[in-house]
This record gives structure tokens, sequence and C-alpha cells, in this order.
């Protein structure tokens, strides 16, 4: 259970170092790191300094909070991400979602790299999540509620707001980039899915496979936050093309992809 008083710790620090009281949160997946650095105006604050944050060592994240304004709008972006597969807590994962909302967030991206699960789609493409598949068997509001912070049962049937991914389409049609729109399945990681899993996700009706995205997503709902996901198709998942998976692979295709998901994502921003 978060509790209040650790929040506020948080929010208090975070706000001794900048003047921009951000509306608009971003959570960057692996590989996509580089728009925080478009942020104007920006604070870089190391998530070992923020009280209560927890410290990421995964592959291709900085481990840093980054405030800053784009088109006009504030924006709070994590570049970087804390991932259940490291041994993180749930609380940990998705505390600075509820950092987010202390600090005045209203609307929230959480992006990520994944595999897509659908044949029909190709590494390189960005997909909108539509829904997401819990297979966890985990979720973080799991415990004690926090009446503070939002109520105990909470209803999950759009998650994804479906007047902000319009707005996501809408900047995809006009920059002509083909976004696919799809089902995410949450898997905890850190092994890639059996080639059998793979088939059983894609019966249960996922588009697509990762390893995040789905507690802070949650947690958002619960604090009452606009949400939106934006996956970075890295791979074809595991069994799909006959060979093995890797991260180089993930990096490598995020890189690719870079340039075309920070136009998409800024364009989105200042329509916000």
């Amino acid at each position: 259970m978060h509790k209040t008083e650790e929040i506020l710790v948080a929010k208090q620090y975070i706000e001794k170092l900048t003047s921009v009281q951000p509306t608009i949160g971003i959570i960057l997946g692996s590989g996509l790191g580089p728009f925080a650095d478009t942020l104007e105006n920006a604070v870089h604050i190391p998530y070992d300094e923020i009280p209560h944050f927890a410290k990421s060592a995964a592959v291709g994240h900085a481990n840093e909070l980054v405030i800053g304004t784009i088109g006009g709008k504030k924006v709070v972006a994590m570049k970087g991400r804390f991932h259940y597969y490291e041994g993180f807590t749930l609380d940990q994962v998705t505390f600075p979602v509820r950092v987010m909302k202390a600090l005045g967030v209203e609307k929230l991206i959480v992006t990520n790299a994944c595999g897509a699960v659908n044949t029909d789609f190709n590494p390189g493409d960005l997909m909108i999540i539509s829904d997401h598949i819990n297979l966890t068997a985990n979720n973080p509001l799991m415990g004690p509620n926090n009446p503070d912070l939002g109520v105990r049962f909470l209803d999950v049937s759009e998650v994804y707001n479906k007047k902000l991914r319009g707005i996501v389409k809408e900047v995809a049609k006009e920059q002509n980039v083909n976004v696919r729109e799809g089902v995410y399945a949450w898997w905890t990681g850190p092994t890639y899915e059996t080639p059998a899993e793979i088939r059983m996700i894609r019966t249960l009706g996922a588009d697509a496979v990762g390893m995040s995205t789905v507690p802070e997503a949650l947690i958002a709902n619960h604090s009452g936050i606009e949400t939106i996901g934006i996956s970075c198709l890295t791979n074809m998942a595991c069994g799909i093309l006959d060979q093995p998976l890797s991260h180089d692979e993930v990096i490598e295709t995020a890189e690719r992809v870079k340039s075309t998901f920070l136009n998409l994502v800024k364009e989105v921003i200042t329509r916000f």
C-alpha cells in the first residue's frame, strides 16, 4: 500500500528543485529515453536522490526523473522505469505514478518496447494499447487500500482512455505513421515467453506481450489520471520466426524508430 506521507515527502523534494508544475506525465520504455532530452528548461533528478524511489538497473534505462516543457506543456518524464522482474514490489514499481499525481499530473502516456504476437504486425510498428491482459497473477492494488488515493474496487472497463487514443490516431494519420491498435499482455519476465506460451497468449486475444506498463496504468487509473499506452514492437514474439530473441534486437529496433516515436509523442502532448 502506498503511504500518503511518503508520496508527500517525494513530492516536496522534487518541488524544491523545479518551479515547473507538470500536468502531463510520460514513462519511457527501453530505448525510448531520448524523448526526455527534448524537454526544454529541464531539470534532471536521479531516482536514487528522490525519497522513497527505488533504483532501476534495467539495461537501456537511465534512471532519472526529467521535468521541463515541450510545446508549451509542462511535462514530467520517467527516463527509465522499475520492473517487477528486477525484484521490486509492485508498490515500488508504481510509486512514481502516485508522485506524478501529487505533482499535478492529469494525463499519462506509458510507453514500452515489446514483442508482437499478432502475425500481421511487424518489428518497428507502433501500437496504441486498447486494452490489456494481466498474466502475472498479481495486481498493484492487492493488500490494504489507502482511501486517500483511490477506491477499493476499481472499474477497469477503460484503462486506456478512448478520447486520448483518438488524438494519437489523428496525429499519426497527419504524420503518415501507420500505427497499430491492440491488446497488450503483461508477462513478468525476465525470461522471454516460450513458443507454447506465445500460442496461448495469441489464443487469449493479445496482440503484443511485454514486461511492464500494466501496473503503472492501473495505478494511474486508481489515481484518476487519464492514461494511454504506446508500444514499440521491437521483435516478433518467440516461435513466430525461427530465431532466438535478444535484448540487443529490442534496443536496435527502438533506435530505428526513435525519430518517428519522438515526433508522434511530441505532437500528441501539444494537443492534450
